[in-house]
């Protein structure tokens, strides 16, 4: 499509007009760092609902908001005037008891081995005033709550491979014959003294 230039003027050809509404410009041109390029498989939709996965087997890290208890409160420390007109930290608590997100083998362990993240009324609590704005506490104790729930779930036995179960049995037997024959060198120094 060729444009002819006039005193400075770009003058479009006349079918121009046409080509502009059988293409938008949208379609016709992709930058390589446009978003649909850089996450291909993610919706741009932001309105949509998301959907938690659901897993009742494993805790998977999503923490659903709604079932959260989230109170806002004034800051301590230094910020001057700031920390005193602004709630900014976070303090996020919620029943272990009725926590139906989290798998109950999770809570078992929790109520088992790791109490002492429990208030003796039940409730797991986790604040956050490490920055100056509620949104960022928010993130940070939400961060917070996910690693303290992660470090409690129990991890499964590892189990050895066939190759390492047969090195290691190797290395005992290696072991042992080692042994007995420092063990039958010493019998017969020990026996020779005697003989005399």
């Amino acid at each position: 499509m060729a444009s002819i230039f006039m005193a400075g003027l770009r003058l479009a050809p006349p079918n121009a007009r046409l080509l502009c509404t059988q293409h938008s410009l949208r379609d016709v041109f992709k930058s390589g760092v446009s978003l649909d390029k850089m996450y291909p498989k993610s919706s741009l939709n932001v309105a949509r609902k998301v959907v938690a996965p659901s897993n009742e087997t494993a805790f998977n890290g999503h923490i659903p908001l709604d079932k959260l208890k989230i109170s806002y409160m004034c800051s301590s420390g230094p910020g001057g005037q700031h920390v005193n007109k602004v709630n900014t930290k976070v303090d996020i608590r919620f029943l272990l008891k009725e926590a139906d997100w989290l798998p109950e083998s999770l809570k078992k362990n929790i109520f088992e081995k790791h109490s002492h993240f429990l208030t003796p009324s039940g409730y797991i609590i986790v604040r956050s005033d490490k920055t100056r704005t509620q949104q960022l506490n928010l993130a940070d104790a939400l961060d917070k709550m996910r690693s303290l729930l992660h470090s409690s779930v129990e991890k499964p036995p590892v189990q050895p491979d066939h190759h390492t179960v047969e090195v290691m049995r190797r290395r005992h037997e290696k072991a042992t014959r080692e042994r007995l024959r420092q063990k039958r060198r010493m019998s017969e120094i020990k026996s020779f003294r005697g003989a005399q």
